[in-house]
């Protein structure tokens, strides 16, 4: 099977943010995105609001931009006018990697979609527990020869991702103790969690086509990676973060993604290797900072060496700030500073929790608030 990689402009991203929808006096999850989507009306192109896998979740996409400002902006304006059309349904908006206290078997999934249907009939309880949401983050890649080498290298990163955006400690009303619940639950989908490692497109070519081939997939996005290629953009989708509860730490996220992204595109077009961690190094680092988030101690290399996630962030900063420049990003990638200041929504949200007398009710309350005062 031959996989075309579509042309595209070097590191042009497009962002999908998964948004909640929730009841505004009990703070449950409500059904409402066939109703708001039907009120917004069809839309061609980017931007745009869809649907996904159940009734109380609304998907904002935006349009590919060279600048991450471009694209956050583009989420902002389709928030607010989602937000315009919940208000007076009594319907509330937020985004969290879970929701604090929703059961999942409430939930309805989107009816009319053959790929949603077919995903619970096959996977069924778990399937079924998929009450999560993220944001995933396109990154434009010019020559499919980079794509593989580059995933490597984002892998070294995905603790970095996911202590930075980690918002679901709460499960079905019970405090986890993980940063990230999310990310162990969405993993157990056969064909979600981390990428194979490849050296040649070739091998991954015949992947897709032995999955194909004895039906575990028929399409090429049932591939649930936590970073994989989408051939059909031309990109490579980082879906490794939590739902991001504020547009600003979005804007920080895609940053970091954009540059890192140019990075690794730079050095192999200088002739440099791209750092490559053993695929039990990406395991254990994905499970620690799952469960500790910010305070997880991760592997930095194949040596086996440890930092503290946060302080390696610091040290990678300085790495980035000239491409950071070059893309117009400097004030959305320094803004990571302010989410290790100011506390990764988990942190957040168990503080909201612990200073309300553990009311899940009043961390609802304050998620909806974080997305409302950026997006109207």
């Amino acid at each position: 099977m031959g996989i075309d990689f579509a042309p595209s402009d070097r590191s042009r991203l497009g962002i999908e943010w998964e948004i909640a929808c929730v009841d505004r006096r009990s703070g449950e999850l409500a059904p409402a995105a066939p109703g708001l989507l039907a009120a917004l009306g069809p839309v061609d192109g980017f931007p745009h609001v869809t649907n996904e896998l159940l009734t109380n979740t609304v998907e904002i996409v935006s349009a590919p931009h060279h600048r991450v400002r471009d694209a956050v902006a583009d989420l902002t304006r389709l928030v607010e006018r989602v937000s315009t059309i919940a208000e007076p349904r009594g319907v509330d908006l937020l985004s969290a990697g879970t929701h604090p206290f929703s059961q999942w078997f409430q939930q309805q999934v989107t009816p009319e979609k053959p790929r949603y249907a077919t995903l619970i009939d096959r996977t069924r309880w778990w399937g079924r527990q998929m009450m999560i949401w993220g944001v995933h983050v396109h990154v434009a890649v010019e020559d499919r020869r980079k794509v593989l080498p580059i995933i490597d290298g984002l892998l070294t990163y995905l603790p970095h991702f996911q202590a930075l955006s980690a918002s679901s400690p709460f499960w079905a009303g019970e405090n986890t103790g993980y940063a990230s619940n999310r990310a162990l639950m969405f993993q157990q989908l056969p064909t979600a969690g981390l990428p194979p490692q490849f050296t040649e497109w070739s091998q991954y070519e015949a992947m897709v086509d032995d999955l194909t081939h004895t039906g575990v997939i028929e399409e090429l996005n049932e591939l649930r990676w936590d970073i994989r290629p989408a051939p059909k953009w031309g990109t490579i989708e980082i879906r490794t973060f939590d739902g991001i509860s504020s547009a600003w730490e979005i804007a920080a996220l895609a940053a970091l993604s954009q540059c890192l992204v140019e990075y690794f595109s730079r050095e192999l077009d200088a002739g440099r290797e791209v750092p490559r961690l053993q695929p039990w190094f990406i395991r254990e680092n994905k499970w620690r900072t799952a469960r500790y988030g910010m305070d997880a101690i991760i592997i930095q290399n194949a040596a086996g060496d440890e930092r503290l996630v946060t302080k390696d962030l610091e040290e990678l900063l300085p790495t980035l700030e000239p491409i950071a420049g070059a893309l117009g990003c400097t004030v959305q990638l320094e803004s990571l500073l302010d989410i290790v200041d100011r506390g990764a929504s988990y942190q957040r949200q168990l503080r909201v929790a612990a200073d309300n007398g553990g009311s899940l009710k009043a961390v609802v309350s304050s998620l909806v608030r974080e997305l409302r005062e950026e997006c109207g």
